[in-house]
C-alpha cells in the first residue's frame, strides 16, 4: 500500500478532552496540547476526504452534553484524549475531492486544533467569503442562527401581535429569536443574567423590555409584571425555574419551543418541573426540538437572514476569544453566563 505522503510536519496544536466530567466543566477538563509534534498527513487518494486550517470554531453548550457517558443521545460522547469536535470554519489547504478545493472556505464540523483532516462532506459546506464576517458562520448563519429561525417560526408559530419571552436573550440563539419575533411584530422580554446584557438586549437589540434574572426574587412575580395579560410563546434556553415561572404565566393555547436547558447540563440530578399541570388547564403545546430537523429550510433560512442583515435590520454579537489557548476558559465561560453575545474562537485570521 501506498505511503501518506507529508503536507506538513509542524506543531498542529490541540484542545485534548481529558476524561467524562460530572458538574460544571473545569478548565482543567480541557488540555490545550503545546508543543506536541503532529504529522500532517495529505488526504489519501480516492477518500474523498480533505485538510483544512481552522479559522473559527463555535463555542455551544450542547457540547457539554457530550462530556458525558452517556450514549442514549443525538450525538456520541467526545472521546477522552482525542481533540474535542464543534462547528467551525476552516480553509481548505489540500484536498481528494473535486467540490472542495484549496483556497475554499468552508462550514461544518472540525476538530479543536489547528488543522483537520475532514474525512467526509456530509456536515461541510461551502461558503464564500463576502461581505458577511465569515465567523457569523458558526453563528448568525450557522447552527445557532439556524436553530432561532426554525425554533421560532416553526414550532412557534408565531402570530403578528403575539408577546414574547426569550430566555438566555443575549446569548448566540436568544438574541436572532427576539429580533425576528420583533420583526414579525411581536412584543419581546428577554432575561439575561447582567445589566450589561439588559442594556444590550433593550438598547442593541431591540428587544422591549430586558430583565437581569439574579436579581428577580421571585420569577413568576417577574414575568406578570412584564407579561399582565400572559406569554403567548417562550422560547426556552435555560430549563430549570425559569421553565417553571414561565408555565404559571402562559396564556391559554400558548406554546413553548424548548431550545435549550442551560440550567441542567451540569446536573447529575436534574431539576423537575412543579407547574406541569398548567399544560392541560392551559393547553400549552410544549415541543422539543433539533435545528437538524428542519434542514431542509435551510436555504430558505439563509436568504432571509442575509437578507434582513445586508438591510440592517438584524445585529449579530459576538464575544470572540484569541487563539486555541483561550478556548478552555471560553467553553467554561458559557456555563458561568460570562459570554457576551455569540462565544466564538479565532484560531487563524483568513
Amino acid at each position: 500500500m501506498e505511503e501518506e505522503c507529508l503536507v506538513q510536519v509542524e506543531e498542529n496544536k490541540q484542545v485534548i478532552f481529558r476524561g467524562f466530567i460530572e458538574g460544571t466543566p473545569k478548565e482543567t477538563d480541557l488540555q490545550v496540547m503545546v508543543g506536541k509534534k503532529i504529522e500532517l498527513k495529505a488526504p489519501p487518494k480516492g477518500s474523498g476526504a480533505f485538510l483544512v486550517k481552522n479559522l473559527y470554531l463555535s463555542c455551544d453548550p450542547y457540547m457539554r452534553g457530550r462530556m458525558r457517558d452517556f450514549h442514549d443521545s443525538y450525538l456520541p460522547p467526545f472521546l477522552p484524549g482525542q481533540p474535542l469536535q464543534g462547528f467551525g470554519v476552516s480553509k481548505v489547504v489540500d484536498s481528494d475531492n473535486p467540490n472542495f478545493k484549496p483556497g475554499d472556505f468552508i462550514s461544518g464540523i472540525t476538530g479543536w486544533e489547528e488543522y483537520s483532516l475532514i474525512p467526509t462532506t456530509e456536515l461541510s459546506r461551502k461558503i464564500k467569503p463576502d461581505d458577511i464576517p465569515l465567523s457569523y458562520h458558526v453563528g448568525l448563519l450557522g447552527m445557532p442562527g439556524f436553530t432561532a429561525y426554525a425554533g421560532f417560526y416553526e414550532v412557534c408559530s408565531p402570530k403578528k401581535g403575539e408577546s414574547v419571552l426569550v430566555s438566555a436573550a443575549s446569548g448566540a440563539v436568544g438574541q436572532l429569536v427576539g429580533q425576528l419575533a420583533k420583526l414579525h411584530g411581536c412584543y419581546v422580554v428577554g432575561s439575561c443574567g447582567s445589566s450589561q446584557k439588559v442594556d444590550l438586549l433593550r438598547n442593541k437589540l431591540g428587544f422591549d423590555e430586558a430583565f437581569n434574572y439574579k436579581e428577580e426574587p421571585d420569577l413568576g412575580a417577574a414575568l406578570k409584571r412584564y407579561f399582565p395579560q400572559g406569554i403567548d410563546i417562550y422560547f426556552d434556553n435555560v430549563g430549570g425555574d425559569m421553565l417553571d415561572a414561565a408555565l404559571v404565566n402562559m396564556k391559554i393555547h400558548g406554546r413553548i419551543a424548548v431550545c435549550g436547558m442551560v440550567s441542567e447540563k451540569n446536573l447529575s440530578d436534574p431539576q423537575g418541573i412543579r407547574n406541569v399541570y398548567n399544560l392541560i388547564t392551559k393547553r400549552i403545546r410544549m415541543q422539543g426540538f433539533l435545528q437538524s430537523d428542519y434542514i431542509h429550510l435551510f436555504p430558505r433560512f439563509l436568504e432571509h437572514v442575509i437578507s434582513y442583515y445586508k438591510q440592517g435590520k438584524i445585529v449579530y454579537i459576538e464575544d470572540m476569544n484569541e487563539g486555541l489557548e483561550s478556548a478552555p476558559s471560553a467553553f467554561v465561560g458559557l456555563f458561568l453566563g460570562e459570554n457576551v453575545g455569540k462565544q466564538v474562537i479565532r484560531v487563524a485570521h483568513e
